[in-house]
């Protein structure tokens, strides 16, 4: 029995049905014989994927918890018209999942620069720094000077058995989670030279953005694509760098492809030249506002696996949808789903492209925030709406809470009548408990879906940094 992509657990979420309720939600015996088919279903999966992985997919949802997941399903599936609660996101549908702790060497509740760096590096390291050990110091260059302090990541892995590299981020490609996979930096602010002390750069420290063109004859990616024109512009032409060089210039002098907007990408031929595409001066906007000449993540993605998926040897492609996290520290739980919506539909195209016999496909989340989703609100409630319970009550906040941000302070009685109104405009703060300018991560577990060769040995409670040494014993069993 081949596998495949639509799996046992595949074909049990299409049989009950994403878009319409599967059964009478009145009559308790339908959603028994429900469950007992489900389970008939998930009996036949016998066959595990053992081949070396050509290809594998990794896809982070930056700051994609559990509550962020539910509460996403349930978006989504009311954006269709349904109650919501029913409903299954893309990737629920994976056979493999697992439960990964998140913390780094040094913080119980992580950042994304150490998050990062273990799932691409496979060693556990301090927030705040990238694609170094523990052992260097944060915000200390010279702490970099011991010898085997970088990191090598899954991209050095790749590049060196002959695959092609790709990453696609809505954030800036220089922000902790994309510069993870090409940069070794022992401060994740150092994005562009605006930042990098003197000190540093008499130690030999160079910014984020400098890395990544510096090293191109390295050939660490192939394909690089997000935001942050910003960090590889001179102050002259409207950008961060003091240094007066304009980095899009020399990453074309040195044989590169440059893009700047949605148009080019889409005309973008395939070729051996590494491309370079820096669609907004920051973060690309979120996709509810999103300009036209922004690229969205699906868009991105495409042109991405467009450029290496003819390779012979293979691929390695990094899909983060990075606005999540940005949405839920401004404490605006809208735009945070709306961006795990895309991610949905992302991961939704991706799999029709793919072929699950030789590429294995990891979804998980850096870490968490603070969301929280409580209250009893009756069955198909508007998840960004206040509570309505089943007796018709109207309660005085909402279903979705942050436990700190901005919300605290923006929070008022008379503006219950106008957060039902806006809810969905992406302009509402839900309520927090603790007044913080933005709202924090969170500490607790993430989930990992995973599919194709070896996305078996993904089960129970595991590290964040075995992750990786999972993807490397898929690209080369022993």
């Amino acid at each position: 029995m081949p596998y495949r992509l639509i799996s046992v657990i595949g074909m049990v979420s299409l049989m009950l049905g994403c878009a319409k309720p599967a059964v009478d939600q009145t009559r308790s015996e339908q959603w028994f014989k429900q469950g007992k088919a489900a389970a008939e279903k998930i009996k036949q999966q016998t066959v595990l994927n053992t081949q070396a992985a050509k290809n594998i997919v990794l896809v982070v949802g930056d700051g994609m918890g559990i509550t962020t997941l539910t509460a996403a399903r349930i978006f989504n599936g009311q954006q269709q018209g349904n109650t919501g609660e029913e409903n299954q996101l893309s990737f629920e549908a994976f056979p493999h999942v697992a439960l990964i702790k998140t913390y780094n060497t040094d913080q119980q509740t992580p950042d994304s620069a150490g998050t990062m760096t273990a799932l691409i590096s496979g060693e556990k390291t301090d927030a705040g720094v990238l694609g170094v050990k523990a052992s260097a110091e944060r915000g200390n260059c010279a702490s970099m000077a011991e010898a085997g302090t970088k990191l090598n990541t899954l991209a050095d892995l790749a590049a060196k058995l002959g695959k092609k590299t790709a990453v696609v981020t809505t954030t800036r490609v220089t922000h902790a989670t994309p510069a993870a996979t090409y940069a070794h930096s022992v401060e994740r602010n150092w994005e562009s030279d605006d930042k990098l002390p003197e000190s540093a750069q008499a130690n030999g420290c160079k910014d984020i953005a400098s890395q990544f063109v510096d090293n191109w004859a390295k050939h660490q990616l192939d394909v690089l694509l997000g935001g942050g024109r910003r960090h590889f512009l001179p102050e002259s032409a409207g950008g961060k760098r003091k240094d007066g060089v304009d980095l899009t210039q020399r990453w074309q002098q040195q044989g590169g492809v440059y893009l700047t907007d949605a148009d080019q990408l889409a005309a973008m031929p395939v070729s051996d030249k590494p491309v370079l595409g820096l669609f907004s001066a920051s973060h690309i906007e979120y996709a509810y506002q999103r300009p036209d000449q922004q690229p969205g993540l699906q868009a991105m993605t495409a042109a991405a696996l467009k450029q290496i998926q003819g390779n012979e040897e293979g691929y390695l492609l990094v899909i983060e949808a990075g606005r999540i996290d940005h949405g839920h520290h401004a404490g605006q739980a809208y735009k945070a789903l709306t961006e795990t919506e895309e991610l949905h539909q992302t991961i939704g195209w991706l799999q029709e492209q793919i072929d699950l016999e030789e590429t294995l496909i990891i979804v998980t989340a850096d870490h968490s925030h603070t969301l929280t989703l409580l209250g009893y609100p009756t069955r198909g409630n508007p998840v960004l709406g206040r509570i309505r319970t089943n007796r018709g009550e109207v309660l005085d906040y909402p279903t979705l809470n942050y436990r700190n941000g901005p919300g605290a302070a923006r929070w008022h009685k008379h503006s219950y009548d106008e957060y039902d109104s806006a809810a969905d405009s992406g302009q509402v703060f839900q309520p927090a408990l603790v007044p913080l300018e933005y709202e924090t991560h969170g500490g607790e577990d993430v989930a990992l879906y995973a599919a194709g060769p070896w996305a078996h040995l993904f089960g129970g409670t595991m590290e964040q940094h075995w992750v990786y040494h999972v993807m490397e014993h898929a690209f080369r069993p022993e």
